[in-house]
């Protein structure tokens, strides 16, 4: 079967337009489609499903029972307060950028028949495929505050907003490199193969599951040094965002007469004594990343997709 073609307007002297505004301005056009495939998406993912959208919120809501258990009553002298909450603060805009960047990746090839038959801007199946999985991540975050509630954690209501531009960081560089690698894996299947290792490194080496100190008190480095290199992984300024506002080491602040720094839950926190300003300059690292995927990823994508219709 052969590929779809390429409407006229978008062909300029034979070649066709690569024009970056151009390829946005196209996509726009087409964001009623990109609406349908991202419903489509969550619509087959629960096909035949008693419950449907209910089982996107069964994951958290297990993570929030097991961690609950296992640090609030089997190793309770850990002394580690609301661990759950922890976790799950940082593990919802890992999931975020891993999965939607996974299911971007594989979106092309998972959609041939379509790509072969009509032509659109290929570009909206791995940005609706990410999508989808931001709806998904914000039905999460909806069990996360309730179990906030229920714990009565309060989040750092003067940094609140912070959430806005980390999710938005998160969004921009999961989406921009997801339509790289979207066009990469039609030429070279391997792609999504390695991508699952990388998402495993990369997960283990964010702060998720342990403080950011932990990570930068054991790098060769002095302790301001550890820290720069500690934040050059793009998604632990996120994921500190989100401790920092969600789980709030304010919450269980223990300051010790001599004035010595916070303790939260027995692990010391230091994102306790840093402000947004702080926060903010971290996020200039992703958000700089984010602009840069988005940009290359589309301008390569422009320059791969003549010829998907023929690899798939």
């Amino acid at each position: 079967m052969t590929a779809a073609a390429v409407p006229s307007e978008l062909i300029e002297n034979g070649v066709q337009n690569t024009g970056f505004l151009r390829r946005l301005k196209t996509i726009w056009q087409y964001r009623e489609l990109l609406v349908s495939l991202a419903r489509r998406e969550l619509k087959v993912k629960y096909k035949d499903s008693a419950i449907g959208f209910l089982w996107s919120l069964l994951n958290p809501l297990l993570y929030l029972a097991i961690f609950s258990v296992v640090f609030g009553v089997i190793i309770r002298n850990a002394e580690i307060s609301f661990y759950s909450i922890y976790l799950l603060a940082g593990l919802l805009p890992f999931n975020l950028f891993s999965l939607g960047l996974t299911a971007s990746t594989t979106s092309i090839t998972a959609n041939s028949s379509l790509v072969q038959k009509v032509w659109f801007p290929r570009e909206v199946l791995p940005i609706s495929a990410f999508a989808a999985n931001f709806i998904t991540f914000c039905l999460q975050m909806l069990i996360l505050f309730a179990a906030m509630a229920i714990f009565q954690i309060a989040p750092a209501w003067e940094l609140i907003y912070l959430l806005i531009p980390a999710t938005a960081v998160t969004l921009l560089l999961g989406a921009g490199t997801g339509v790289l690698l979207s066009a990469l894996n039609v030429y070279f299947r391997d792609v999504q193969h390695f991508l699952e290792l990388a998402l495993l490194v990369l997960f283990w080496f964010t702060p998720i599951v342990y403080p950011l100190s932990f990570l930068t008190n054991n790098l060769p480095a002095d302790t301001f040094v550890g820290e720069r290199l500690g934040l050059l992984n793009p998604l632990t300024p996120i994921v500190t965002v989100f401790h920092r506002v969600l789980y709030n080491p304010g919450n269980f602040e223990r300051v010790s007469a001599d004035g010595s720094v916070p303790e939260a839950g027995g692990w010391v926190f230091d994102v306790v004594q840093r402000g947004q300003l702080w926060h903010l300059g971290n996020l200039i690292i992703p958000a700089t990343l984010a602009v840069g995927a988005v940009y290359f990823g589309f301008r390569i994508f422009a320059k791969l997709e003549g010829n998907l219709g023929e690899e798939l």
